[in-house]
């Protein structure tokens, strides 16, 4: 089994995305946020995205359907079920091999649950892994200015996933920044002000590190423009489909930097947005900026900047 092979089968099982980290790139990450803590013998880093499907986008920003649009399909269900599949199947298709395979779900640390440790030189069970901090790692792609993982096939669109292994594969390059501009739409398209990016800070691979802006969870949490809190998710909420994350996919899609084109740009209306307490917000106000998250003319696809 070598590289490959492995996306091969990655891609025959429904993978729309496979990246290969090798282990001694996460030398920097805590021992709560290392792969090593959870298989120490590990090698080689393999994650998996599945597309979330840009129609599954399109109740949301409509604002006219939430939970069986984007709720099932960009999120719930496509990580449970078909994401969750894709990797079982790679991680037995790994220990058909000889290797041993740990599957991972992408999950956030913030409000999940912590137990004791088991001896004084490991952390605390359970470790989660830093994905995004994975995921460029992998090759996959660069964590934007507003906190969005992006990829040049989706851009904000994909769910990801992790499995670690003792096999030791070819690893992909390390993901340098080339799709955010900093434009600052997802900034802008918040009313609640949680994206602060006179506040960010370096994240990512050391020597590929990239500025992201600081965020306000709490905020998010309350947000009622798409943003999602999942179940057993911890308590950073999803912001794929809020007004922040829609505003992104909007400008990447205009910048024509995402290789999954549509007939149709994705913004045709002016955009919809609620205040904390769900009263509609007129353009112009509270922070928003019609002219960074509004809608693009087909003939305007691919002319302006990301």
């Amino acid at each position: 089994m070598d590289a490959a092979e492995l996306k091969d089968y990655a891609r025959q099982r429904g993978a729309d995305l496979v990246g290969i980290a090798s282990a001694d790139r996460f030398a920097s990450l805590p021992p709560e946020a290392n792969p090593l803590s959870i298989a120490p013998e590990c090698r080689s880093v393999i994650v998996l995205g599945r597309r979330i499907l840009r129609g599954s986008l399109r109740g949301v920003e409509e604002g006219t359907n939430f939970g069986s649009t984007y709720g099932l399909f960009g999120f719930q269900w496509l990580e449970d079920n078909f994401l969750s599949r894709t990797t079982y199947e790679l991680t037995l298709f790994i220990e058909s091999h000889g290797y041993e395979g740990v599957p991972l779900f992408g999950y956030s640390p913030e409000g999940m649950p912590k137990g004791v440790p088991v001896a004084p030189d490991k952390p605390a069970p359970n470790v989660i892994v830093d994905l995004e901090f994975a995921a460029q790692a992998a090759g996959l792609g660069e964590v934007g200015l507003g906190g969005f993982f992006l990829t040049p096939e989706f851009g904000t669109r994909q769910r990801l996933a992790m499995v670690l292994t003792d096999a030791e594969l070819e690893p992909d390059p390390v993901a340098d920044r080339r799709l955010c501009g900093d434009c600052r739409a997802c900034v802008d398209a918040c009313p609640l002000g949680a994206i602060n990016a006179d506040d960010a800070r370096p994240v990512g691979v050391p020597g590929h590190t990239m500025w992201v802006a600081a965020i306000d969870w709490r905020l998010c949490r309350a947000c009622p423009n798409g943003a999602m809190v999942g179940p057993g998710r911890g308590e950073r909420p999803d912001r794929i489909a809020a007004a922040c994350g829609r505003a992104c996919l909007n400008q990447l899609e205009r910048a024509d930097k995402c290789a999954n084109r549509f007939e149709q740009p994705f913004r045709k209306r002016t955009p919809w947005v609620l205040d904390s307490l769900h009263r509609p917000v007129p353009p112009g106000e509270r922070g928003y900026n019609p002219a960074s998250a509004g809608c693009a003319k087909a003939s305007e696809v691919g002319k302006e900047g990301g």
